[in-house]
C-alpha cells in the first residue's frame, strides 16, 4: 500500500462525518472502528505465537473500572482511563509473569487466559451492587447533550472522531512494533525459547513488553465500547465468546498484515448486523456457529488469513506454510480433546446392567 493510498483512505475516513449519512450507517462503521481497533491490539500479542484466549477479560475491565469510578465517585472518564489501565497491567502481570517465567506456552497459556477471562466475567457478576450483575449497568448521563468531561456524545460524529484516532493510533502501535527490535526478538521467542534465551534475549521479560501492551489497548477498546453503547453486560464485552470472536476476527482477516484485524471486524459486524436484520432472535448463537465454521475452513486453506494469503495469487493460497499460532491453535484442540477423553476413560465406566 503506497503512501499516497494510505492518506488518500485517511482523507476518505475523515471526510465520513461531511457526508452526512444515516445514523444507522455511522454506528456500524463506528463499530467496525472500535472492534478494528481491539482486533488490532490482540493480534499484537497473537502474531508472535501467544494465543490468548482471555483477552475478554482486559475489556471488561477496562469499561467497568471507568463507568464505576464514575457512576459512584464522579471520577471522569479520563482519569479513569489510566487507572483502568494499571489495573489491567497488574492483571497481565499476575497472569503473564508465572506463565512466563516457568515456560507455560501452547494449550497450556490459552486454557490460563480463558479462565482469566470466566474469572474477571464472574467477579463483574458477583459485584452485583456495584455492576449490576448480569444485568449489566449503564453509565449515568451527564446532562442531555454532549459532555467531554463526562466523555459521553450524543452526536454519533463526535464520537466518530474519536474512534477513528484511535484505530489509526492502533494501527501506528502495530506498525511501530512491526518495525522494531522486539518483532525479531519475539520471532526468535517463538520459534525456540531456549536458543533466543542462550544469545541474550530475556524471553520472559519481552513476553511481557507485549502482553501489557496488548492489555493496555484492549482495555482502551473496552472504555470505547463502554462510553459509546453507554451499557455494559458481563458476557457481550468480559465473556468467554467475546475473547473468541476476537481470535476468530483476527485469524480471519490476517494478523500478519496491520490492516488484517480490520478486515476480520469488517466482517465480524456485517454478518452480525445481516444476521440480526434476517433472522432476528429467532436462531439464537447463529453468527456464533458461523464463525466457527468459518474459523475451521480458514484455518485449513487461509492460514494467514484474508489480507496474509495474497488473494492476488489464489493458486499459491495452499502452498502457504502453517504459522506459529496455527499450530498452537491445533495443539489446544487437540489437547483439549486428550484431556477430554482421559477424563471420560478414568471417570466413566460402562457397565451392561
Amino acid at each position: 500500500m503506497t503512501r499516497f493510498s494510505k492518506y488518500t483512505a485517511l482523507f476518505l475516513l475523515a471526510s465520513v462525518p461531511f457526508l452526512d449519512i444515516p445514523d444507522y450507517y455511522m454506528h456500524v462503521l463506528i463499530l467496525i472502528l472500535i472492534w478494528g481497533f481491539v482486533y488490532t491490539s490482540w493480534s499484537i500479542m497473537g502474531r508472535f505465537g501467544l494465543v490468548s484466549l482471555g483477552h475478554g477479560a482486559f475489556l471488561g475491565i477496562g469499561g467497568y473500572t471507568v463507568a464505576m469510578l464514575w457512576n459512584f465517585y464522579g471520577i471522569t472518564p479520563w482519569l479513569g482511563i489510566p487507572i483502568a489501565l494499571i489495573l489491567a497491567t497488574i492483571v497481565a502481570l499476575i497472569v503473564g509473569y508465572p506463565c512466563f517465567q516457568f515456560r507455560i506456552i501452547g494449550h497450556y497459556f490459552a486454557l490460563v487466559t480463558l479462565a482469566l477471562a470466566e474469572v474477571v466475567r464472574l467477579v463483574i457478576i458477583g459485584m452485583r451492587e456495584y455492576t449490576g450483575g448480569s444485568l449489566g449497568m449503564t453509565p449515568q448521563r451527564y446532562g442531555e447533550g454532549m459532555s467531554v468531561y463526562a466523555f459521553q456524545f450524543v452526536e454519533k460524529d463526535y464520537f466518530y472522531g474519536i474512534v477513528l484516532l484511535s484505530w489509526v493510533f492502533g494501527i501506528w502501535v502495530w506498525n511501530l512494533v512491526d518495525n522494531s527490535m522486539a518483532r525479531y526478538s519475539m520471532e526468535a521467542i517463538s520459534d525456540d525459547e531456549d536458543a533466543s534465551a542462550s544469545v541474550g534475549i530475556n524471553v520472559t521479560r519481552e513476553k511481557l513488553k507485549i502482553t501489557i501492551l496488548s492489555a493496555w489497548l484492549t482495555a482502551f477498546g473496552g472504555v470505547l465500547y463502554g462510553q459509546y453503547q453507554m451499557y455494559l453486560n458481563p458476557d457481550t464485552i468480559a465473556g468467554i465468546s467475546v475473547s473468541l470472536q476476537i481470535v476468530f476476527a483476527s485469524i480471519v482477516g490476517g494478523m500478519y498484515v496491520a490492516l488484517g484485524p480490520t478486515v476480520g471486524a469488517v466482517i465480524t459486524i456485517l454478518l452480525s448486523e445481516s444476521l440480526r436484520i434476517l433472522v432476528g432472535v429467532e436462531l439464537a448463537g447463529l453468527d456464533g456457529t458461523i464463525y466457527g465454521i468459518m474459523l475451521i475452513l480458514f484455518i485449513i486453506f487461509l492460514p494467514r488469513g484474508i489480507l496474509g494469503s495474497g488473494w492476488a495469487k489464489p493458486l499459491e493460497i495452499l502452498r502457504f506454510p502453517r504459522t506459529n499460532l496455527v499450530k498452537n491453535v491445533s495443539l489446544i484442540y487437540k489437547g483439549l480433546l486428550q484431556r477430554i477423553f482421559t477424563f471420560a476413560n478414568s471417570h466413566i465406566t460402562l457397565s451392561p446392567f
